[in-house]
């Protein structure tokens, strides 16, 4: 598969003098699954930040399709890399939903009845038809945040990179995003899920970068981490409840404890499985 990013011993110090990535050397390729995960000030968004020009490096080199990003502009950048951010006020700003995702659409050349049907294919995806005269800081934050990645997966970036977007949504509205992201890998293209939620984490992502203290302390996939016991305390995570119970299970295997029904009931109900 072709490389998508690359950086080779980033460094990036704020003019604050806090050092927030620390010789960060990284390979993203086409069609992966991609959560980063750790604690906040570990270094997730700075290092995302870098993929699309928002952020320069200090030291060291950052390659997107092989080009260096201190000699691309942001905007050429943005042709092919989609960031929603974690607070979608911060790139909303059209006086509709409608507007708000022909914007970028219109950016990217596309006009007449092609721009019109993306336009209507992302609205009645999102379910936004209803509502597409609305101003988009009207809604709550969770429909914000989707209006935000609705008018960036309208353009069907390279690569998508999403900064907590279950933060605020409900149990659809994760669903939603996930299985968004699903379509957008089957159709080949590439995302980065920045995230605490471990169960999204476990059911969206296949690769899993951990962060701490602008370091990478361990890529893996989920399993990988979420066994780790030393990475998920140093990173200051917990893993999603079903992986706790299988651990407790096979625990309770290895011992030939024979889990008969009221010991099983009870397991579940410790674990948060049941109530």
């Amino acid at each position: 598969m072709a490389k998508i990013i690359e950086t080779i011993q980033l460094n990036h110090t704020y003019t604050d003098g806090t050092q927030a990535l620390k010789s960060i050397d990284l390979c993203i390729e086409e069609g992966e699954k991609i959560a980063i995960v750790g604690q906040n000030g570990s270094g997730k968004t700075t290092l995302s930040k870098h993929f699309n020009g928002l952020l320069r490096p200090t030291c060291g080199q950052v390659l997107v399709n092989g080009r260096d990003i201190c000699n691309t502009s942001t905007g050429e950048l943005s042709s092919f890399i989609g960031y929603v951010f974690q607070n979608p006020s911060y790139q909303l700003f059209s006086r509709s939903v409608q507007e708000e995702i022909k914007f970028g659409l219109k950016n990217i050349g596309l006009k007449g009845n092609e721009l019109t049907k993306r336009i209507v294919e992302t609205m009645d995806y999102f379910d936004l038809s209803k509502d597409r005269e609305r101003q988009p800081l009207s809604f709550s934050s969770g429909v914000r945040k989707l209006i935000a990645l609705a008018s960036v997966y309208a353009m069907r970036p390279q690569l998508l990179i999403l900064d907590e977007p279950t933060t605020g949504q409900d149990h659809l509205g994760k669903e939603k995003v996930g299985m968004l992201l699903q379509k957008l890998a089957n159709a080949g293209h590439t995302y980065i899920v920045i995230t605490h939620d471990m169960n999204f984490v476990a059911k969206f992502a296949t690769r899993v970068i951990v962060m701490a203290k602008g370091e990478i302390i361990q890529d893996g996939s989920p399993a990988k981490l979420f066994t780790n016991t030393k990475v998920m305390q140093k990173a200051h995570l917990h893993p999603p409840q079903v992986f706790s119970l299988a651990q407790r299970l096979a625990i309770a295997n290895d011992k030939q404890n024979d889990l008969d029904p009221p010991k099983m009931a009870k397991l579940l109900v410790t674990e948060g499985m049941v109530s």
